[in-house]
């Protein structure tokens, strides 16, 4: 960066108590540089909502395609970790939901998990086109926010009650499945089967990805501190067999070894920091 550039701006925005059931955080970036600024996100197993203003961003996907983000586009949920780009002149507002709010809002979990849609496709009218239109008005981004959650409110359905249960199970000692199979009367694989409907996930793979981000947590702790990562640790508590299955775990949701995702951490985004 010269001394006379801006520096690239990015920034979590907190949702207000009467949401926090829907969404966990609203996010901001924008680029003021005269370069490309290219970002990972790491995966947050929750789908996203990406509005662009300015100049347009991009995402590669998986196979190395760059897909335009012209005005709004819905990705998720996020399983594996992506680039993004932002050329200068461009800036990007994030929805980020939670749990099982995006089934309440568009009605499928799963929609955007190996290709990004349009959010009109979903609701077959063109409310997201329009709302963009009135987001790139508003200059303030809290009051972008703010116009975004008014908006949201009548799309809303009521909350289905073994959704409900599943996301705000926290008990780790017990297995979510078996547990609300039995509270509901019904079998866990109708249980599992809701799970994935909506959530968009199963319980295994949530379970194996905050095993992961309990190793990214410990990785970073120590690299904070100045301390060499103690990697034999890092599996012990994590509850990994050994150090090939850790690094099979990175190299599934990064493509990188634990080593390397040291080495690049200030590139990666984590959509789960305060």
């Amino acid at each position: 960066m010269t001394e006379n550039e801006k520096p690239y701006d990015n920034f979590q925005i907190a949702v207000p108590k009467d949401y926090e059931e829907m969404f966990s955080h609203f996010y901001f970036a924008e680029n003021t540089t005269d370069r490309i600024i290219t970002k990972t996100l790491l995966p947050s197993y929750q789908t996203i909502l990406i509005f662009s203003f300015g100049t347009p961003a991009f995402l590669c996907s998986n196979e190395n395609t760059e897909i335009e983000v012209d005005r709004c586009m819905v990705l998720g949920p996020i399983k594996q970790a992506f680039n993004y780009s932002l050329p200068p002149g461009s800036g990007i507002l994030v929805v980020n939901f939670k749990d099982d709010s995006f089934y309440n809002f568009f009605g499928n979990a799963e929609v955007a998990e190996h290709l990004p849609v349009d959010p009109d496709d979903l609701l077959e009218e063109n409310c997201f086109t329009s709302l963009w239109t009135q987001l790139n008005k508003i200059k303030e981004i809290n009051d972008r926010v703010e116009y975004i959650l008014e908006f949201c409110k009548p799309y809303l359905k009521k909350r289905n009650i073994i959704a409900e249960q599943l996301a705000n199970f926290n008990d780790r000692n017990f297995n979510p499945i078996k547990s609300i199979a039995n509270l509901q009367n019904q079998t866990e694989r109708n249980i599992q089967l809701n799970h994935r409907k909506y959530l968009g996930y199963t319980a295994k793979e949530i379970n194996r990805y905050q095993r992961f981000l309990k190793a990214v947590e410990l990785i970073q702790r120590a690299a904070s501190s100045s301390t060499k990562t103690d990697w034999f640790e890092v599996i012990d508590k994590c509850g990994y067999y050994d150090q090939s299955q850790l690094i099979h775990d990175f190299k599934h949701y990064l493509d990188l070894s634990p080593t390397k995702y040291l080495k690049f951490q200030q590139d990666i985004c984590d959509p789960k920091a305060k």
